[in-house]
């Protein structure tokens, strides 16, 4: 049998919320082929390749363990503080490598861009997956680290909301996505974006509950706590917290108010990623 070869129209004029999700899907392959170059290219000619995968987030854990949990005495809800640091670092980690590689995805490829014609979301979706790939690694070093203090005798016990981290990985990889993308489109015009973006989100974590609980911040410090509560991803990390180690602030009316930051953010995203790849190519 001869396969049929599918045939696509390009036209200027579209709907700015058109994803194309169709040909997306027909270059399902090209998806592919971009996931594996992100992940062999960024781990290249390096000695430890894909163990760097272990070593981030191990020792920004035994940093923060020391410099936060020690010598601050801020307090994990009584849970032990490596396994505390570490699931708020797993969880913020996919966030802001979605975000940070996501917003520079126009300046990164306008070479390619400008030379044939593909579905420009297909760029910021492996990005997006790439970064799933890691964030599976770090999860399972997480997984290894409870089970460690699981047969330690620690005082943790695993909630029935560990049913919605499915919905906490999709709510993190659209929340990176779609704040990717406007910040991507906005990069086109204003290159300063590009130097803030890269201290930006390191600043954004700590006004998310990484390295302290929610709880903490609201008895503490109550005249700032709405800060971090109106932070989309401090209700998506208090989840991923209260479901694994049955500690955190959990609440679905919070975790419905980050859902829809997230859809928001989303289409905002999509409406100006569409307009932007129109003509980026004579602004890039």
């Amino acid at each position: 049998m001869v396969k049929e070869e599918q045939q696509w129209t390009i036209e200027a004029k579209s709907s700015l919320l058109d994803l194309k999700l169709n040909e997306v899907w027909a270059y399902r392959d090209l998806l592919v082929l971009l996931v594996r170059r992100d992940f062999v290219s960024f781990y290249k000619q390096t000695i430890l390749g894909p163990l760097w995968f272990f070593i981030q987030p191990l020792f920004t854990t035994i940093i923060f363990t020391f410099i936060f949990g020690n010598l601050a005495g801020i307090s994990t809800d009584g849970l032990p503080k490596p396994l505390f640091y570490m699931a708020g670092i797993t969880a913020w980690n996919y966030f802001a490598d979605c975000l940070t590689k996501t917003s520079s995805v126009f300046r990164d490829n306008a070479g390619i861009f400008g030379k044939v014609y593909f579905p420009r979301l297909i760029m910021p979706l492996s990005i997006v997956v790439s970064n799933l790939v890691r964030f599976g690694v770090q999860m399972l070093l997480f997984l290894i680290l409870m089970a460690y203090y699981y047969f330690a005798g620690a005082n943790f016990n695993i909630s029935w909301a560990i049913c919605l981290f499915p919905v906490i990985v999709v709510l993190m990889a659209l929340l990176g996505l779609g704040a990717g993308m406007i910040i991507s489109a906005m990069t086109t015009k204003y290159r300063d974006l590009a130097f803030l973006i890269s201290f930006g989100v390191q600043l954004l974590m700590y006004a998310t509950t990484v390295i302290y609980p929610l709880s903490e911040a609201i008895n503490k410090y109550p005249a700032y706590a709405w800060i971090i509560e109106y932070n989309s991803m401090t209700p998506i990390i208090e989840t991923f917290r209260y479901g694994f180690l049955g500690e955190g602030s959990f609440s679905w009316f919070s975790l419905g108010y980050a859902t829809i930051v997230t859809i928001f953010l989303l289409l905002i995203g999509t409406v100006v990623f569409n307009k932007v790849e129109r003509n980026f190519v004579d602004t890039v």
